[in-house]
């Protein structure tokens, strides 16, 4: 006896179960919850939904002065005159500008290395944006280079390997201060302690 095929709609639902699932931080359980509301929600959210995921793939670029993310070359904080341009903030991801702009405290630039150096998982310094910042740095306009990769590992390595490649260029590094616990991602850390590293970073 041949098995009863599956309905259209049923297919569908599977389907974007299926690539809901594939999120980061969305199990299995979460994946149906999204797919049964959007499947109720009216169509011309779940358009909108369509069409924000398309465009962040086709008009989403990489900055070339800082490396944000972003649908305009320079970035809007790259060509804010208003930013402290003699300051330069170190991340490992984009979304960390994210949690830093948040707390309103640091009002001078960014750089993006996407990635930190982990030579267990085989990344090294040509893997990141380190050359770039480098360059970056070469017209002595910034004073002061504040290291904010994250407080793991991997962070701790990079933010070493920065410190001593770039210490002779005669350019204050700082670090952020040990209010954020060994471990965290800087994307996590709340407001609070996210703000007291920053006002409490400390010279390496």
């Amino acid at each position: 006896m041949s098995q009863v095929p599956a309905t259209v709609g049923a297919d569908a639902i599977n389907r974007l179960i299926q690539e809901l699932n594939k999120l980061p931080g969305i199990g299995p359980k979460s994946a149906q919850r999204l797919a049964y509301y959007l499947m109720r929600a009216p169509q011309e959210q779940a358009i909108q939904l369509a069409e924000s995921i398309l465009s962040i793939k086709q008009k989403i670029k990489l900055c070339s002065t800082c490396f944000n993310v972003t649908d305009a070359d320079p970035c809007v904080i790259c060509r804010n005159d208003q930013r402290n341009r003699t300051q330069v903030c170190v991340v490992e991801q984009p979304q960390d500008i994210l949690a830093i702009e948040h707390t309103n405290v640091y009002h001078g630039l960014y750089h993006v290395l996407h990635g930190a150096i982990s030579p267990t998982e085989g990344i090294g310094t040509n893997d990141v944006r380190i050359k770039e910042l480098a360059l970056r740095l070469q017209d002595g306009v910034v004073k002061e280079l504040i290291l904010a990769t994250n407080t793991n590992l991997e962070g701790e390595q990079t933010a070493n390997y920065l410190n001593q490649l770039l210490s002779p260029l005669g350019i204050r590094i700082t670090r952020l201060a040990r209010g954020l616990p060994f471990g965290t991602e800087l994307e996590y850390a709340d407001d609070t302690t996210l703000t007291r590293a920053l006002e409490g970073r400390q010279v390496l």
